[in-house]
């Protein structure tokens, strides 16, 4: 399937690579909880995001070809598609999804792999998560995978196999921003592949800290689809994750309990 990546119209000196494939931005934002479509089609737009996901149990993207179709507003043309195995609680359930969407999309083989633990906190169940991804590593697919904030565990399936491993920073929905910020550095640190920050951020400041901690990108949906305003949400993540990356690569200043003359007193005149 054709995909018309943004970063081949703007190239970038520090570009996302995730399976090969070079991104401008580091933004990865989902699909569900807007209004409709066309508040879907403008948010997204205005997150500039390149990678947009698609939850394949809740969404149609044609499988009803009596309903609206996801793909009418976003393009396979223009964005890559992530479909999501959301509201999996089996590695079977998650399995069977992804080859459903790798039928649906003509071979697309980039999938989020998540398997819920319960209902009630919407953890990833680690163990059912193993067992679909080395299911999915055989069949070959390329596996994005939603796990807690354990660096062991992030590196097990990095070393699986995993394209990128994409660790919670809080609760599914919660908007509690990153509760774990020492264990997201140290899978950061460890780490060979892509780590992008998933579930939790609520707003800019959670965004930026990600980038900030040295994650390669971060994906969202609830804290802009549920934002009182979701275009301006939108931009406002766009700009932290921007700033934030900025800020990592830039190198912060260390902190100290004394102040420190921002004008030095040496070599003065009097």
């Amino acid at each position: 399937m054709s995909t018309v990546m943004h970063s081949q119209q703007r190239p970038s000196t520090d570009p996302l690579v995730i399976a090969g494939t070079e991104y401008h931005s580091r933004l990865l934002v989902g699909t569900g909880k807007y209004r409709d479509l066309e508040e879907t089609r403008a948010a997204t737009e205005a997150s500039g995001a390149e990678i947009v996901t698609v939850a394949i149990r809740r969404t149609n993207i044609g499988q009803n070809p009596d309903e609206p179709n996801l793909l009418d507003v976003i393009s396979p043309d223009h964005y890559t598609l992530l479909p999501n195995t959301a509201g999996c609680y089996t590695a079977e359930d998650a399995v069977r999804t992804c080859r459903l969407a790798r039928e649906l999309l003509d071979g697309h083989d980039l999938v989020k792999l998540e398997v819920l633990g319960d209902e009630t906190t919407l953890f990833p169940d680690i163990v059912q998560t193993i067992k679909a991804t080395e299911t999915l590593v055989k069949d070959g697919f390329k596996i994005m995978v939603y796990t807690n904030d354990d660096p062991i565990i992030a590196k097990h399936f990095e070393d699986m196999g995993c394209v990128a491993v994409m660790p919670l920073a809080a609760p599914i929905g919660s908007g509690l921003g990153i509760r774990n910020p020492y264990n997201i550095l140290t899978i950061v640190e460890n780490a060979s592949v892509p780590i992008l920050v998933d579930a939790g951020v609520g707003t800019a400041s959670d965004a930026a800290i990600a980038m900030e901690l040295g994650c390669d990108g971060v994906l969202m949906n609830t804290a802009i689809a549920g934002a009182r305003d979701p275009l301006l949400m939108a931009s406002a993540m766009k700009k932290a994750i921007e700033a934030g990356r900025d800020a990592f690569r830039a190198g912060r200043i260390p902190r100290k309990r004394y102040a420190s003359a921002s004008s030095p007193i040496d070599g003065t005149f009097f």
